[in-house]
């Protein structure tokens, strides 16, 4: 069985970090959001991964994942020149897919569970499509499933009116059935070939779609906040501490935490689950727990918690207390003592900043 992650997404919710790197390559703990689902999908026995990007970000993929030789893998890279729905997505990648049983990820999902397991069930079973289920809140925000006797029913779009509150996770299974149940597909009112509308045509036309329901965590990390609280179920998952750069005696390292090399903790607090990426600078500060700090950022006098810090950020003599933030590569935060008081700000399009009184 091949395995195909969907990447090709605009990630506007995300902007205004999307706009200068994919949604699915945006790090949660230091490590790209994607390599998650990658990890599983190499776990299951699976290491053909066809990965359906953007033209404008397959250099991006490349640069950090290549060929998949490094993760004893072989990625293959299929262009999707539009955005034009996850049906659309498993069109374009139909050659990759040679006519075969295959796994399907949407690349800015996490999912804790067994995937082994899932692709046995599907195995052992005559359904045409197998899709994973978790019961969620807020049904009106997800593709909604309804099941009636161990079989999916009915499976709807965003639906107004929820017929269940058990939201499709993001992780299928097909057989090569679904290209033709695709190629009866229209555009929704959104625009787009929904995978939704061609599950529920297999549905229409008596085919079997078997669910598996899971209680376990799972993340669309489609928004800031949820990058944030990927990151704290992430971090929490820390068994131990690691510390591979030098850490001052005047400075104090409290639970799990990560240090990585050639990084400096200079007469400060870091307060585990926490992890500090490779050369970087923390002097005079505070870092609170699940807070990810990525390599070469340089941070002093300052306090930071519950947040995620990318690449070369520097952020410098803050005087209140950085928390639930996603901070983007290169930036930089910087307080000075000037008369009259006032804020300098240089902010992209999409930019959020919350200023206290």
């Amino acid at each position: 069985m091949k395995a195909l992650i969907l990447c090709a997404g605009k990630g506007t919710r995300l902007r205004p970090l999307t706009l200068t790197n994919a949604k699915p390559l945006i790090p949660i703990a230091n490590k790209p959001t994607i390599m998650y689902s990658i990890e599983k999908i190499k776990e299951s026995g699976i290491s053909d991964i066809g990965i359906v990007v953007s033209p404008e970000n397959i250099e991006a993929f490349q640069r950090v994942l290549g060929d998949g030789s490094s993760l004893d893998i072989k990625i293959t890279y299929i262009i999707q020149e539009k955005p034009q729905g996850l049906a659309h997505a498993v069109k374009v990648a139909k050659d990759f897919l040679n006519n075969e049983d295959f796994l399907m990820f949407l690349g800015d999902n996490l999912v804790h569970f067994d995937l082994k397991s899932f692709i046995k069930k599907f195995e052992q079973s005559e359904y045409e499509s197998y899709i994973l289920l978790t019961p969620v809140e807020n049904p009106w925000d997800f593709g909604i499933a309804l099941i009636e006797d161990s079989k999916v029913v009915k499976v709807v779009e965003k639906p107004k009116v929820p017929p269940s509150n058990l939201a499709i996770v993001g992780v299928y299974i097909f057989t090569p059935l679904i290209f033709e149940a695709i190629d009866h597909l229209s555009p929704s009112w959104r625009g787009e070939y929904e995978i939704t509308d061609a599950i529920q045509w297999l549905i229409d036309n008596s085919k079997n779609v078997g669910a598996h329901i899971i209680e376990g965590w799972w993340k669309d990390t489609g928004k800031p906040e949820d990058l944030i609280e990927a990151n704290r179920k992430i971090l929490s998952e820390l068994k131990e501490m690691q510390i591979e750069g030098e850490i001052r005696e005047d400075s104090l390292i409290q639970g799990n935490v990560v240090i990585g090399k050639n990084t400096k903790i200079i007469n400060s607090i870091i307060r585990g689950p926490a992890i500090v990426g490779d050369n970087t600078t923390i002097s005079n500060s505070y870092i609170g727990p699940y807070t990810s700090i990525g390599d070469g950022v340089y941070i002093s006098s300052s306090e930071i918690e519950h947040s995620i810090i990318l690449n070369d950020a520097n952020i410098l003599n803050i005087p209140v207390r950085i928390e639930s933030s996603v901070i983007g590569e290169n930036a930089n935060i910087i307080s000075i003592e000037r008369k009259p008081h006032s804020i300098k700000l240089i902010l992209g399009d999409y930019s959020h900043i919350q200023i206290p009184k």
